[in-house]
């Protein structure tokens, strides 16, 4: 069972950034990638950023391009989402998501992942 912690959300001003963290526990933890969801009040759940967890190659949403970066520590089985130049739009709680094995989903789908944190609320004021 992976347990998938994250923490770093907040209140911030248009245009200021937040580091979002997701500490992840297992026994022996092993993952293919690790991605970030969000998810607005009155929407749905929506891909922010995935990281592949040997490789390191990503992918972002066009919506988050540019300003935010995903990172690992694979010693400390952590992923980082870096937010820059934040917007109001950007408000939503965000959930980081472990993809165990590779999917026949595609990864931006929340269907192809198995684990899930509890959130962290990020709130960006205009």
């Amino acid at each position: 069972q992976v347990q998938l912690v994250e923490s770093g959300g907040g209140l911030v001003q248009a245009g200021g950034s937040l580091r979002l963290t997701c500490a992840a526990s297992a026994r022996t933890f092993s993952t293919y990638a690790m991605g970030w969801f969000r998810q607005a009040p009155g929407k749905e759940r929506e891909f922010v950023a995935r990281i592949r967890w040997r490789a390191g190659t990503t992918g972002y949403a066009d919506s988050v391009k540019g300003r935010f970066t995903i990172s690992r520590d694979n010693a400390e089985n952590t992923v980082y989402l870096q937010m820059n130049s934040l917007k109001p739009e950007d408000t939503a709680v965000y959930y980081c998501a472990s993809q165990t094995y590779l999917s026949s989903y595609y990864y931006t789908n929340i269907a192809a992942y198995d684990y899930w944190g509890q959130g962290t609320q990020v709130t960006v004021s205009s």
